[in-house]
């Protein structure tokens, strides 16, 4: 009985330090489940600092972007506040101080910038100047009418040579007198002979003059300016005449260079006694012209091909030589001359066997180039609407008869008969 009991109070007694460890047991378990959850906590703040610290960064750039820009922003408001320079034009200089005419035309001696070269300050130099002190500001480059520098040809015709038929003879003398001394103009020192200054072309509207201009255009690596004689014919006293010198002007800076005038009779004809304002004004544009092209400035460089249908009606003046030392007559292409510019017009066109381009040239007497290039678009145009495949031989002769109809027409005047 007494060993029973005595189990009974060892049992009793040894129970609260088996709670005990059970107790610690489960602190263990719940310290070490937290301490992992504080881990992961801690990797994805971490995660989440750098990412925070990487879009700070990126703010921060674009805010200095942004503040860069709009300092930028201000300083252009600031230059579109700033009242305009006025324009003008060195007289003199004397000492520090420059003699300077206005936009206006009143002349004033003021102060220069300090540090603008002194080698660039010259009479006739173009100038900005400060509105309230008139004080030189700065050295502006030399302006050119836009019509002058318009005429700057930049893309070069797409046309050869060899688009020219029937005009080996012309195309020789051009060449002669413009690239040839354009590639070798120390051959020319070498024989002790100045080079031609520039070429006319004469001849019947439609014979090739301006299509030759082009070749040579295409042909050479020089500059090449070309306008019509009418642009430079201007209504005001001297404005013809100073388009004249910018032009000529604008070819010295960018030689080598070719000047091409189209139509020079509009500013070339004759000088007569008996004549209106404007016709002073067309000869004095005429002088200028005359003037540069057998001046005291020498062309170097610089070679002018000029082109009319009324030769005729050209000042003497302007046919000597050392303006135009060489005048390149084109006339009506002969029967040679008019199958060569049949082949040339319809070398790409498809053709029936039976097109015979010498039969063609016998009953195209008298037709220009201008009139066999129309004669070839209307065979196209003829064989596009019929829908075949081929040009034929009919096809050119009702072109033929169709543009023999509107040149009868036009010798007689008719403009309600023009169009057939």
């Amino acid at each position: 009985m007494w060993n029973a009991l005595g189990s009974l109070m060892t049992s009793r007694a040894g129970s609260p330090s088996k709670d005990k460890s059970t107790n610690d047991i489960s602190g263990d378990s719940i310290s070490k489940k937290t301490l992992s959850e504080l881990r992961e906590q801690y990797a994805l703040l971490s995660e989440d600092a750098k990412q925070l610290m990487t879009e700070k960064m990126f703010l921060e750039n674009e805010l200095s972007q942004l503040k860069k820009r709009v300092n930028r922003l201000d300083e252009e408001i600031r230059s579109l506040r700033t009242p305009p320079y006025i324009i003008g034009n060195i007289q003199d200089v004397i000492g520090e101080k420059v003699v300077v005419r206005s936009s206006n035309g009143t002349i004033f001696l003021v102060s220069k910038n300090p540090r603008i070269d002194n080698s660039k300050i010259l009479p006739g130099v173009r100038v900005s100047m400060n509105q309230d002190t008139l004080a030189v500001i700065d050295i502006l480059e030399d302006a050119f009418d836009p019509l002058v520098s318009g005429a700057e040809i930049i893309e070069k015709p797409n046309i050869n040579y060899s688009d020219l038929g029937g005009l080996d003879e012309q195309i020789r003398e051009v060449r002669d007198a413009i690239e040839l001394s354009l590639e070798k103009p120390e051959s020319f020192e070498k024989f002790g002979i100045q080079p031609p200054k520039g070429v006319l072309l004469t001849g019947p509207p439609g014979t090739g003059k301006t299509m030759l201009a082009k070749a040579v255009a295409s042909h050479t690596n020089a500059t090449f300016l070309g306008l019509v004689g009418s642009e430079l014919a201007q209504k005001y006293i001297g404005e013809g005449g100073r388009m004249v010198r910018e032009l000529f002007s604008l070819a010295r800076k960018k030689s080598p260079c070719i000047i091409f005038i189209d139509e020079i009779d509009a500013i070339g004809s004759k000088r007569l006694d008996s004549s209106t304002s404007g016709d002073r004004e067309v000869q004095r544009t005429l002088m200028q012209l005359l003037s540069e092209l057998d001046g005291f400035n020498s062309l170097d460089n610089v070679k002018v091909i000029a082109a009319t249908n009324r030769p005729e009606l050209l000042d003497k003046a302007l046919l000597r030589p050392g303006r135009f030392d060489r005048i390149v007559e084109i006339p009506l292409p002969n029967i040679e001359g008019r199958e060569a510019i049949f082949n040339v017009h319809a070398r790409k066109m498809p053709l029936d066997k039976n097109v015979d381009f010498s039969k063609l040239s016998i009953i195209t007497e008298g037709y220009s180039g201008a009139e066999i290039k129309a004669i070839t678009i209307d065979v196209g145009m003829k064989a596009i609407s019929e829908g075949v495949s081929k040009c034929k031989m009919s096809h050119f002769k009702d072109a033929i008869s169709s543009i023999d109809t509107k040149r009868k027409g036009v010798q007689n005047n008719g403009p309600d008969r023009l169009y057939g």
